[in-house]
């Protein structure tokens, strides 16, 4: 019987502490909608190119499969930030011009192997 009691004790403190653990993510699912928002906003005003777009842009260029996709405003610029897992496992890190797909930035091992006039920084 006293084993059991520890145990509920246990259970209710794990489950206080995932509370405490979720909240933090909570607030930041949160900010969501206002993030999907602006992105939309900026696709109708012609601000940034559509993702589908921007992604066969890539995928011609860097061939390999796209891991993540992130569209963040810096300094005043909508920039796609796309990682990717090229065949044999080397990982590209590129930044392109939200406005018009230009290259701002890649990050990788052989970047210069890849022919596209890129340097890695």
């Amino acid at each position: 019987m006293r084993f059991r009691f520890a145990r509920r004790r246990l259970t209710v403190g794990m489950l206080a502490g995932l509370v405490v653990a979720l909240i933090p993510w909570g607030a930041a699912l949160a900010d969501e909608p206002a993030d999907h928002e602006r992105a939309r906003r900026a696709l109708e005003a012609g601000e940034v190119m559509p993702l589908r777009t921007v992604l066969e842009q890539v995928e011609r260029d860097y061939p390999g499969e796209v891991l993540e996709v992130e569209l963040d405003r810096e300094d005043d610029v909508w920039v796609y930030e796309i990682k990717l897992i090229r065949r044999g496992g080397d990982v590209l890190k590129l930044e392109l011009d939200a406005r018009d797909g230009s290259l701002r930035r890649i990050r990788g091992r052989d970047v210069r192997a890849l022919g596209q006039g890129a340097e890695a920084r």
